[in-house]
Formats: C-alpha cells, structure tokens, sequence
C-alpha cells in the first residue's frame, strides 16, 4: 500500500516538530529514513503506525484510513516490547489473536525463527533476553503475520555487527516475496545503499533531498 502523508504539523508544546506538506512512500518499496537526532523520524514512525493522533494533517493507506488498516500495519520500536512469556509464545501472539490454527501457528513461528537464525533462543523467556536478542525476536514477532505496512525504527541498533547481515536479509526478501511496503529509520548510510529502494532525509521536521544518495 501506498503511504501518504499530508499536511503534517506536529508539536510539543510551542516547538514544532514535523512539518510535511506532501509526501507519499511507494507501495512495496523499502524507504529509508535519515536525519539528525530531533529530526522527527520516530514521530512520523508512531503517526504512521496510528500510535499518535495528536497531530494535524492526514497519513491515507492507498485509500484508506488507519481505522480500516490498522491490523495490517506493525512497528517494531528499538526496544522490542516484548510479553513476559517464551520466544515461541512472543512470536506466535499476533497469529492467535487473528483465530489461526495451531498447526498454521507452528508452520509459519517456525519459518520465522530459522529465517533470522534464533532456533537457539526458542524457548528462553522474554526477561531473560540480552537487547540485541529482544530486537530479533520483535522483528520475528512483526513478520510472522504478514503485515502489509512494516515501520522499524533502527532494528538493528543494538544487533552484533556479525548478525546484521541476517537481519537485513529477513527484512528484504519479506519485501520482496510479500509486496509488502517497508519503512526503516537508520543512521547507517552503508545499510540504507544495502536494502532501501528509495531515502528520505529529515531535517528540522521536513522532508529534504536525497542529493543523489543512490
């Protein structure tokens, strides 16, 4: 689905934090997001995810609105926000609350787990998680029911540089076997010539050029 975002403004309190008059992210594309820390990037994220109305302005979904969408659409945040229950029971928590069968569940928990390489942790309680293992197992969490709307705010943050490779490529070949439309706020130039199809740069809350980036 296409993402459009019009007429933002955004504040807190007298400070003005977005302000983007149109702007569209292209359906079944990875858009990147740049910009300085303050930019407005995980405030764009949270609108677009329905987490804040606070706002003035409007984010249609093709045609439709975010109440018509809503459970089509994920964030994964950079601090995972897990349940206090295994990995499996984590991952498979968005396929039962949408009435799946247990078989289905298990098919598609365990496709999810070998793809981002966490057999290992299948088992292990949420609390026990490092930072770096809570993050894949939000992301595993966000792509086992198939979303059509995926939003991270820098997934890979706190991931060992060996594992990032990993995550990238779940994310890119979801993209691409699924159409779904992809957006990612990074700080890493290097990730976004890796996966992203088009970057949008932030600055002071606007949309700025890309410069040539690709």
């Amino acid at each position: 689905m296409d993402v459009n975002v019009r007429k933002i403004k955004k504040f807190y309190g007298k400070d003005q934090i977005l302000d983007i008059d149109n702007f569209t992210f292209k359906s079944g594309r990875i858009s990147g997001i740049m910009g300085s820390n303050g930019a407005g990037k995980t405030t764009l994220l949270n609108i677009m995810a329905g987490l804040d109305d606070k706002y003035e302005g409007y984010v249609r979904y093709g045609e439709k609105s975010i109440e018509q969408v809503r459970r089509k659409v994920t964030l994964v945040f950079q601090k995972g926000g897990l349940f206090k229950r295994s990995v499996y029971e984590n991952i498979a928590y968005p396929l039962r609350i949408r009435g799946l069968d247990g078989s289905d569940i298990k098919s598609r928990v365990d496709r999810t787990i070998k793809s981002l390489e966490i057999e290992n942790l299948r088992d292990k309680k949420a609390h026990k998680l490092s930072g770096g293992e809570t993050q894949k197992v939000a992301l595993a969490r966000a792509l086992v029911f198939k979303p059509s709307l995926l939003l991270l705010d820098e997934p890979t943050a706190s991931i060992d540089p060996e594992f990032v490779r990993v995550m990238e490529k779940a994310i890119v070949d979801y993209n691409r076997e699924t159409g779904a439309t992809v957006i990612i706020i990074t700080h890493s130039k290097e990730q976004a010539e890796r996966m992203c199809d088009e970057l949008v740069f932030l600055q002071n809350g606007r949309v700025g050029e890309s410069n040539g980036f690709f």
